[in-house]
């Protein structure tokens, strides 16, 4: 598709052949590495801290309207935690405690700053902290979500 809408530059005749071959390859190469570079899709996990001032209810409509964002922009959740009202190690606007959440999920580079500028707009948001995740970081959320972690522990408790 992109090289019939590049195609015209072919006929312009003020450039001699090597210019006009020179400026398709680039246009070519440019338009490759943007669909590359916008479809690249990445393994995400954000965690965020609602403030505590916020009923369970209205916690989990910001946590529904983020999940919105994300799927609205082309992303897939893989998992949502839901942490609830915890302690701070320190507080942060004069609050103590906050509402956490976690999302796993899945999608293009660009939801990650479209994301976050919604976090940032919206006041209710104490903190957020958003990482790509690697195979490894993969493999440990994948036996965390399985519950293989919480197996050693009842064994010993049997015992």
């Amino acid at each position: 598709m992109a090289f019939f809408a590049l195609l015209p530059i072919f006929f312009v005749q003020k450039l001699d052949y090597k210019k006009r071959l020179r400026i398709f390859a680039a246009h070519l190469l440019d338009k490759i590495f943007q669909q590359s570079f916008f479809m690249n899709i990445k393994n995400y996990e954000t965690v965020f801290i609602l403030t505590p001032v916020l009923s369970e209810q209205q916690a989990k409509d910001i946590v529904e309207k983020f999940k919105q964002i994300l799927l609205s922009n082309g992303g897939e959740i893989i998992n949502e935690e839901n942490w609830g009202l915890r302690k701070l190690a320190y507080p942060i606007a004069n609050k103590g405690t906050g509402y956490y959440t976690l999302l796993e999920f899945k999608g293009p580079a660009s939801i990650v700053n479209t994301l976050e500028v919604e976090f940032k707009r919206d006041e209710r948001v104490m903190r957020f902290l958003t990482t790509a995740l690697d195979k490894f970081a993969l493999a440990y959320n994948e036996k965390r979500r399985s519950g293989k972690f919480n197996k050693k522990t009842e064994v010993k408790e049997e015992a």
